[in-house]
């Protein structure tokens, strides 16, 4: 038994040699057409039948172009179309991370520059401070 699965994952290895596989993107692909797939269960639940029939057409692309996507042999335009969803994604990903690590940090207290954005870090219990941003300058008045 053994034998035939290693068979077959060295045949699947075969077939996907030099084919695009899976990436970021497609992990997003499909993260959308399962929630997407749970809509469609409540829709249909609530008997609406057009919307349902909006939501198929938008879940059947979704299937083409994940499938195309995985067995694609066009790497290069792939991976820029992977990287450019990374540009996108990336930045938001990170504010929400950071955000969350913000205030998880109970020895800091965390100031915005109203002039150029910058997030300064300043310990916490020092009482009335004024911080000079360390890009631009400006003054930040606040308690600690």
């Amino acid at each position: 038994m053994h034998s035939f699965f290693y068979k077959l994952s060295s045949a699947m290895a075969r077939f996907m040699y030099g084919r695009n596989g899976t990436d970021q993107l497609n992990w997003a692909i499909l993260v959308m057409y399962l929630v997407l797939w749970v809509i469609r269960i409540l829709v249909s639940a609530l008997d609406v039948t057009v919307a349902a029939m909006i939501i198929d057409v938008i879940m059947f692309l979704l299937a083409v172009v994940l499938l195309w996507r995985t067995f694609s042999k066009n790497l290069a335009k792939r991976r820029a179309e992977n990287q450019r969803f990374i540009n996108w994604w990336w930045p938001i990903k990170n504010r929400f991370a950071a955000a969350k690590a913000r205030k998880a940090d109970k020895a800091h207290k965390y100031f915005t520059c109203k002039n150029c954005k910058t997030i300064c870090r300043v310990p916490a219990g020092k009482g009335k401070i004024v911080i000079t941003c360390p890009k631009c300058g400006h003054k930040i008045e606040g308690k600690s």
